[in-house]
């Protein structure tokens, strides 16, 4: 009896990439909270860069951006749905 406690994901053959590099995008605006949004879980905490695929460079530019966005009122800090 063997135990395999791997996580299964099915989209594993994806590469991820960084979606700002791709783009073209040099400075994320944190008055934009729409787009921002897309960079945060349901409950308000920044997704990591496992998950997005973002590069250092940006992770550390996006959750700047969040927290200035939080800070002014723009983006909530905890939501219990916040999609």
């Amino acid at each position: 009896m063997t135990l395999v406690n791997e996580p299964v994901d099915k989209n594993n053959n994806r590469k991820k990439y960084c979606r700002f590099k791709k783009s073209g995008i040099k400075y994320i605006d944190y008055k934009n909270p729409d787009y921002l949004l897309k960079l945060v879980n349901e409950q308000g905490k920044i997704l990591p860069r496992r998950i997005t695929g973002t590069s250092l460079k940006f992770q550390g530019k996006v959750s700047q951006a969040v927290k200035r966005a939080r800070h002014l009122a723009l983006m909530p800090y905890v939501a219990d749905g916040l999609k």
